[in-house]
């Protein structure tokens, strides 16, 4: 699994999912977060300042058995073509079928917003978006692993 751990909010559902089935999390970010100490499946990666690093970090490794939580749209776009599964930390899944919209919304949302409007922003995450994560991450490693 690969986690886009700036600003992701559920890292210790990922964590318990990973423990659960035995697999491998790459946390990464261009700064030091913490994880957990003594777990050689959970590894921080650390990557250079700049643009998209973390992302092309990413990108460039994940592949058909792999699973990749992001909110970055450009980012899920990517994996998906790689063949990962891809989901958003609110719990929904990144699609062949919804990445196009996704990527529409996306611009149209940059395109108002540098017209000077004000968007609303995504709604504030809660206990609900959790569960539904929990979830959608179960079914995406299960859909990961037959691959």
């Amino acid at each position: 699994m690969y986690v886009d751990a700036d600003a992701c909010p559920v890292k210790e559902e990922v964590y318990r999912v990973a423990r659960r089935y035995g697999l491998a999390v790459h946390v990464v970010s261009n700064a030091f977060m913490m994880i957990p100490q003594g777990e050689p499946l959970i590894r921080r990666v650390i990557v250079e300042e700049g643009p998209d690093v973390a992302d092309d970090w990413i990108a460039e490794r994940a592949g058909p058995k792999d699973v990749v939580i992001t909110n970055d749209i450009p980012l899920a776009s990517r994996c998906l073509k790689s063949g990962a599964q891809v989901i958003g930390a609110k719990g929904d899944p990144f699609t062949a079928d919804s990445i196009g919209s996704a990527l529409a919304g996306r611009e149209i949302g940059e395109h108002l917003r540098s017209m000077g409007l004000n968007t609303s922003g995504p709604k504030p995450f809660g206990q609900a978006d959790r569960s539904k994560f929990l979830q959608a991450l179960d079914t995406a490693v299960v859909k990961a692993r037959r691959r």
